[in-house]
């Protein structure tokens, strides 16, 4: 089969043929249709704390990088339950299980991992969901228990992106009252979301969030080095959590011990991608695809990525 690989993290991203892998039991094969882009896939390219641990947890040979994943059914493992031939699936491929990554013609996919996709939610789509949209259901419905919390509100600062513009919408479809921190070229598509928008590039967005909470939960897409803890934990109510997904080494205190700030890095479950799909089959959610750039293009995705400008998500299509 053909992958996106480089031999090094700062050579580009090219087409480099590799062997088929045989199945595990639990697996399965996907022809890929298209492939989410993540910060994530970037930053295993590098040397940093991602990158070293996908060299010393992956599969052995090329990088080859990509978690988020949506195609057809080629074969199954011989454990396999509710998978066949010819099904339209969305997965998350897992390097932890020396699975290579999604920027190929084929994808090898734990069951666990994957969920049915019905006919009524396109591959484009669908790839948009396993790692932003597991990331803002982990924040919201697990670590921020939002389903339980009675009249909630929650801050999301990076509202316009990946994370952010689904974590708006799983929010508000619980009946949820959201804030949505993001520039003023984004204010209508925040609101269009369900959010009231806060324009960060007008005056103290801190002084105007508090004015607005305080609030069950603080989920930031951007990063601690921009929102640090001190901007966070103030907004929050007694028994709110704070969620990050881009912490700093100086968080870490904070996040082994047990307290009130979190880190997600959404890991895609069959249950966690059955809800978030069955929510965009209702029409509840809706992935907002900024581009759909040719597989064989995967580089400038990168580039367009790392300019860290993106509203919605990045889609690469096979």
């Amino acid at each position: 089969m053909k992958a996106q690989s480089s031999p090094k993290a700062s050579e580009p991203l090219t087409w480099l043929e590799l062997p088929s892998r045989p199945l595990r039991r639990n697996q399965v094969r996907l022809r890929v249709a298209t492939a989410g882009v993540n910060p994530v896939d970037w930053k295993m390219r590098g040397y940093e704390f991602l990158g070293i641990a996908q060299r010393l947890l992956g599969p052995s040979g090329p990088i080859v990088v990509g978690i988020d994943v949506a195609g057809t059914v080629t074969e199954v493992g011989a454990d396999v339950k509710g998978f066949a031939l010819g099904d339209r699936v969305v997965g998350g491929t897992d390097f932890s299980k020396r699975e290579r990554g999604s920027y190929a013609e084929e994808a090898i996919v734990a069951q666990e991992n994957c969920a049915k996709l019905p006919d009524c939610v396109p591959f484009d789509t669908a790839a948009g969901l396993p790692v932003a949209g597991s990331t803002a259901w982990i924040a919201l419905y697990e670590h921020g228990r939002l389903r339980e919390r009675t009249s909630p509100k929650v801050l999301v600062l990076g509202a316009a992106g990946g994370v952010g513009h689904l974590a708006v919408q799983l929010a508000a479809r619980v009946n949820a009252q959201v804030f949505g921190v993001c520039s003023t070229r984004n204010l209508a598509f925040v609101e269009s979301l369900g959010a009231t928008p806060l324009d960060y590039t007008k005056g103290d967005v801190s002084e105007a969030a508090k004015a607005l909470g305080p609030f069950d939960i603080v989920l930031d897409c951007v990063g601690s080095a921009e929102y640090p803890r001190s901007f966070c934990q103030p907004q929050l109510k007694p028994d709110g959590i704070h969620v990050q997904i881009v912490p700093r080494a100086s968080d870490l205190p904070f996040i082994a011990l047990p307290g009130r700030t979190f880190t997600v890095l959404g890991r895609a479950s069959q249950e966690r991608l059955e809800g978030l799909v069955s929510a965009v089959a209702s029409g509840e959610l809706k992935v907002h695809i900024a581009e759909r750039i040719p597989l064989a293009e995967a580089e400038r995705a990168h580039a367009v990525s790392r300019g860290g400008k993106v509203v919605g998500k990045l889609v690469l299509v096979a």
